[in-house]
């Protein structure tokens, strides 16, 4: 059975690790074939990718999945990914075949079919969001990590009008490196209960400016294994097409 490597892109923050881990293992168990897993990162975690894919190699296996743990075509999944999965496969000599991002993927570059694929793919995490949705929410806020890449933050704002026509409620994104903490503060003046849904995998540095919010902000957990539903959707695509790096 096809290995399934999950790539995040890697936090200081003492507990992002294990958050991923549980995640990589809880998508694993969501596939009916329970595939062997392993967890890897892009930058301040161990195992990198070429680890991992080495650690496979000892262990036998000649194919693994990567479903990088990324929302959006920013600049690590156009290009950090592709790169560091050429580099896993000669180190290793594991074929490693690179699955779509949460919110879509790059598979759309390459067919009608595959358009509706990441579309699908955006929907699916659009429902995620909406799940967390309560009763008495009058605004909610897709807080994200934020890009220099102004295509990657405009789908952040697709995200947030999808999660709107889910819900029924005003949705709003905000972006940690763009001043969504001041955004968040702003938008609280003007409605009654707002809900903050991080667009994180994670536990993450850039969420330590949402612990002093105002009263009528509910700020949600990461997203974490919530999240599993679709990795493995994801990897049961890349099984069928794969994506050419």
């Amino acid at each position: 059975m096809t290995t399934l490597i999950t790539l995040s892109h890697g936090s200081r923050h003492p507990g992002a690790a294990a958050g991923i881990e549980r995640l990589t293992q809880a998508a694993a168990a969501a596939i009916p074939a329970r595939p062997a897993y392993r967890a890897a990162h892009l930058e301040f975690n161990t195992p990198d990718l070429t680890a991992a894919a080495v650690d496979l190699a000892r262990c036998g296996e000649d194919t693994a999945v990567v479903i990088p743990l990324l929302f959006t075509q920013g600049y690590h999944q156009r290009v950090d990914v592709p790169r560091v999965i050429a580099a896993a496969e000669q180190a290793s000599g594991v074929r490693l075949v690179q699955g779509e991002c949460l919110g879509g993927g790059r598979a759309a570059e390459h067919s009608v079919r595959d358009v509706g694929r990441r579309e699908a793919a955006e929907a699916d995490l659009a429902a995620v969001l909406a799940a967390r949705a309560r009763p008495e929410d009058t605004h909610h806020v897709i807080y994200s990590v934020g890009s220099s890449d102004a295509a990657a933050n405009d789908s952040i704002h697709r995200l947030a009008v999808r999660v709107s026509q889910l819900t029924g409620v005003p949705a709003t994104a905000a972006f940690a490196t763009r001043g969504g903490s001041n955004d968040i503060h702003a938008l609280a003046r003007s409605t009654a209960r707002m809900r903050v849904i991080p667009l994180f995998v994670t536990a993450g540095l850039l969420l330590k400016p949402l612990s002093s919010t105002p009263s009528n902000v509910t700020v949600d957990p990461v997203l974490g294994t919530d999240l599993a539903g679709i990795v493995a959707a994801h990897y049961h695509i890349a099984q069928e097409v794969g994506v050419p790096c």
